[in-house]
């Protein structure tokens, strides 16, 4: 909404001050006449004195709008007015004193108003009239009802004077949604039919709620403020948690958003993307406002809620599509020089308007501070405003993950990772399918048959220790991608459907960067399930197809480990495009690892790699060993040497439960 101009704002003034004379004068009439004086008639006066300064002001007075948002009658008009004498003239208590024909009520009551105030109506009084329903007064406390002080509610009092200001008991809930600057083409078409279903309403009561699913929340939101500025509304979003679950607490935030929706002309936008069973009262809360809130709400979540007493109309909102993407990243980034290239970064993160908007400014500021391995200030380069991009974007696509996994940093590099060539083959060719996705699927068509069967799925299989989660690291680090380890044990749930929404949730927030998703302990649900003897059988079938469906259509990679591949259903094993297995070390590949295994700063003292390979244990322990060792030496004041290395390694084989065989430590302490 517009800020009024000084000009509006003060002939304003002028029209309030006239209108609240008009009141005065009825007071003072009725005050003469209590008194037993003649009364001046100064009712032809204030009528002229409020003629001249409405037609002073540029467009309708703010009481004037309150009085027809509100549909109040004269007399209620006037009552509101009394409430305004108190505040605009010092004298006015006084002069209510006066009225009443008593010193110590000093303040107005509907007593006065029905008393002094012509057109009054009792009616006016009623709960359900507008005065008392929309809260537009405060009563104080008294021993009737008529006899009770009143109080202009101050988001009125401020609203009459051209100041939008949100009540304080809302300023805590309540967050102003400006519109974006753009969006893709396709959404703000849906928004263009948000308005349509809106624009023709004007009964508050009858405006059905519109519910927005899918797609990242940003996207909701501001498809939602377009929306809105197209019916020239202002948009407040509230958070569901912080809703209330109280039926009384409720009731109170009702009424004080119905008041702030009429006067200042907003719809509200209640954001919940909680499905939890522990949230249940928190779905009640978010029904039951959502059905009963007058004028315009909309309803921003990940599934579809219904709300109650009123029509719901659900809309979908899909992310932009590639070709959108590629229009608003050419119009967000100042620089051309990204031509040859930009068609990877929608390929690879699926963002909307708002965070394509925010992401070119994160690389522009990175670039120019030199955050990409690139000299500052050098935006010409094409590979380091590529980067600069590329990381931005990752930066955008991970909060909504964060929440649902563990993000790993990368350490490891493909010279830390000692495995068979034929092993390190096939995850080169992993490497090589993400990076070509864009020509092999979209520029040679093969994504013209369908999204199933496009995701790239991988099956790291081994004992522990052997690998797997570096090997996942190595590939994060060559893509230049960010990896989220899930443990699939703590995913999986005994409640029906819980696991398929836990599922849901992670491959919805990882779509946004194509991150890499580590499934670990895919044992906990991928079993040998052919069997069906029950419907816990029957479900957990569900749980497999629904994972493997979302990895089939996932737009990034996907990693399960597992230490047992033997325990895991064939049909299964056929659906995933790439299978690793992670060999138990031989005393060559744990001599390689021994070399590896100690930092260049870490100062050592005669070791022997070939005497230490001699170690039965995997890659995994063998750092543990490390680790420990570095840890004695330091300690001693020494450099790392076999001895240290000698108790770590007892250390670690008591972790395992194992026994230190002598040959395997032959040679270390001579």
């Amino acid at each position: 909404m517009e800020a009024p101009s000084p000009h509006w704002l003060e002939a304003n003034h002028q029209y309030l001050l006239a209108a609240v004379d008009g009141v005065r004068a009825a007071l003072e009439t009725h005050a003469a006449r209590l008194a037993g004086r003649p009364a001046e008639d100064r009712s032809a006066t204030t009528a002229a004195a409020l003629e001249r300064a409405a037609a002073a002001l540029p467009s309708p007075a703010a009481l004037d709008r309150l009085t027809s948002i509100f549909g109040l009658s004269p007399f209620e008009r006037g009552v509101i007015l009394l409430g305004a004498g108190l505040e605009v003239d010092a004298a006015f208590g006084n002069l209510c004193a006066a009225a009443h024909g008593d010193p110590q009520r000093d303040y107005p009551t509907f007593r006065l108003a029905l008393d002094a105030l012509p057109g009054s109506h009792w009616s006016a009084l009623s709960p359900d009239a507008s005065l008392r329903r929309w809260r537009l007064l405060e009563l104080g406390p008294g021993n009737a009802l008529a006899a009770s002080p009143l109080r202009l509610a101050e988001r009125v009092l401020h609203y009459l004077f051209g100041v939008q200001h949100l009540d304080d008991r809302l300023a805590g809930v309540l967050e102003t949604v400006p519109p974006p600057q753009e969006l893709a083409p396709g959404q703000r078409a849906l928004a263009e039919r948000i308005a349509a279903l809106w624009r023709p309403v004007r009964d508050a009561a009858t405006f059905p709620v519109v519910e927005l699913t899918g797609s990242d929340p940003a996207d909701r939101r501001s498809i939602a403020a377009w929306a809105c500025s197209l019916l020239g509304r202002d948009l407040r979003a509230l958070p569901a948690p912080l809703l209330p679950t109280r039926p009384d607490e409720l009731e109170s935030l009702r009424r004080l958003w119905e008041l702030e929706g009429a006067l200042s002309g907003s719809a509200l936008l209640i954001e919940h993307d909680e499905t939890r069973e522990a949230e249940a009262a928190r779905e009640e809360a978010v029904a039951w406002l959502s059905g009963r809130a007058l004028g315009g709400v909309l309803v921003s979540g990940d599934a579809r809620r219904r709300a109650r007493h009123r029509p719901v109309i659900t809309f979908e909102v899909t992310p932009p599509t590639t070709a959108e993407q590629r229009a608003l990243w050419k119009a967000a980034l100042p620089l051309e020089s990204l031509n040859g290239q930009l068609d990877h970064i929608p390929m690879q993160f699926h963002l909307g308007a708002p965070a394509i908007r925010t992401a070119a400014i994160d690389a522009m500021a990175r670039l120019r501070a030199g955050e990409n391995g690139d000299p500052p200030g050098n935006q010409e380069d094409e590979a380091g405003l590529f980067h600069a991009v590329w990381d931005a974007c990752r930066t955008q696509a991970r909060p909504r993950l964060d929440d649902l996994a563990e993000r790993i940093l990368p350490a490891a590099t493909a010279e830390d990772l000692i495995l068979p060539d034929h092993q390190k083959q096939v995850l080169v060719s992993i490497g090589v399918q993400v990076r070509r996705r864009l020509e092999v699927y979209e520029h040679w068509g093969f994504d013209t048959r369908g999204e199933r069967g496009l995701g790239i799925s991988a099956l790291f299989a081994g004992p522990s220790g052997t690998g797997k989660t570096m090997a996942a690291e190595v590939l994060a680090r060559e893509l230049r991608l960010d990896l989220y380890r899930i443990d699939l044990s703590a995913t999986v749930s005994k409640y029906i459907g819980e696991t398929e929404k836990n599922l849901k949730k992670i491959f919805d927030a990882a779509e946004a960067g194509g991150v890499i998703l580590l499934f670990d302990e895919a044992d906990a649900l991928f079993g040998k399930r052919s069997d069906v003897k029950d419907s816990h059988d029957r479900h957990a079938n569900i749980e497999v197809s629904y994972l493997l469906q979302r990895m089939e259509a996932y737009r990034g990679l996907a990693i399960l480990t597992t230490n047992l591949k033997r325990s895991l259903d064939s049909a299964f094993l056929r659906r995933i495009r790439f299978i690793v297995e992670f060999p138990f070390p031989g005393q060559r590949e744990r001599a390689e690892i021994w070399r590896r295994a100690f930092p260049s700063p870490t100062p050592t003292d005669g070791l022997d790699p070939e005497k230490l390979a001699q170690l039965n244990v995997s890659g995994g322990n063998i750092r543990n060993i490390a680790l420990n060792a570095a840890f004695l030496a330091a300690d001693a004041g020494e450099p790392v040497r076999m001895t240290h290395l000698l108790r770590a390694a007892r250390s670690e084989y008591t972790k395992l439960e194992k026994t230190l065989g002598p040959g395997e430590v032959r040679g270390w302490d001579s």
